[in-house]
């Protein structure tokens, strides 16, 4: 009963983070933000939807979401938030390099950096910033690949990765080409985004740029090596932002 408390807690603190009224502004400059990727009747993949903040702003924007997310309380928040969503698919999964389950650790109080990744768990030990953080469950939850994904629901324009730590092991389930796609990064893990931007180069990406937390703003485009440099060059408190990638 405690846990349950606790994970509706977290859920509504999540709502309130990614929807609240002083949200609006942010709101519009994702759309914006997003616009330069995704135009109305595309699909998009939102892989780690959470509390579905940028399902709505993809719909917004005209396009269809398969919004994908392993953890349940999330889950059934989606339904609720998207139940009469015609152009919203729903799939409870987690997102790997192939297909089966994974033992997610889960953050009871915040359940936005659940994770399939041990490596974060251990980066966020002792680390400036994440120091109040604690998983103390594990919960097994079905895991498939985005090639899997576009086999079912077929090719999107973009493909959204914010997977807690996880972005390596759901790039390296694609091996499709798709036009664009963003990846989170964080500064305790960067090894993680460094490989991630390996990843990219070898599926055909060649333009990078990146948004440090939510402020949905990028700036020039530039190859992978310069924004490798970037992203070394960001202080520890940057904490954590988004890389975007797209083909020619």
């Amino acid at each position: 009963m405690l846990e349950a408390l606790r994970t509706t807690r977290g859920v509504v603190r999540s709502l309130g983070i990614y929807y609240g009224w002083r949200q609006r502004g942010r709101s519009r400059a994702m759309r914006a933000l997003y616009a330069q990727f995704v135009q109305p009747g595309d699909l998009v993949f939102d892989i780690g939807a959470h509390v579905g903040d940028r399902v709505a702003a993809f719909r917004r924007l005209g396009a269809g979401v398969l919004a994908v997310e392993p953890q349940p309380a999330l889950v059934f928040t989606l339904h609720l938030l998207f139940a009469y969503a015609y152009n919203v698919t729903i799939v409870r999964a987690a997102v790997g390099r192939r297909n089966g389950h994974v033992d997610m650790k889960v953050n009871i109080d915040n359940p936005t950096v659940t994770t399939a990744s041990d490596a974060l768990v251990q980066a966020a030990r002792g680390a400036k910033g994440w120091e109040d953080q604690t998983w103390e469950k594990t919960m097994r939850v079905p895991m498939r690949t985005l090639d899997d994904l576009i086999d079912q629901y077929g090719t999107p324009a973009f493909i959204k990765i914010d997977v807690e730590g996880f972005e390596e092991e759901a790039l390296m389930g694609l091996s499709r080409p798709v036009p664009a796609l963003s990846f989170e990064f964080t500064t305790i893990q960067r090894d993680v985004a460094h490989t991630c931007i390996e990843r990219c180069v070898a599926l055909g990406f060649t333009k990078f740029n990146a948004a440090i937390g939510e402020s949905q703003e990028i700036g020039e485009w530039r190859p992978a090596e310069a924004i490798g440099r970037w992203l070394d060059g960001l202080p520890h408190h940057a904490n954590s932002g988004d890389i975007y990638a797209r083909r020619p």
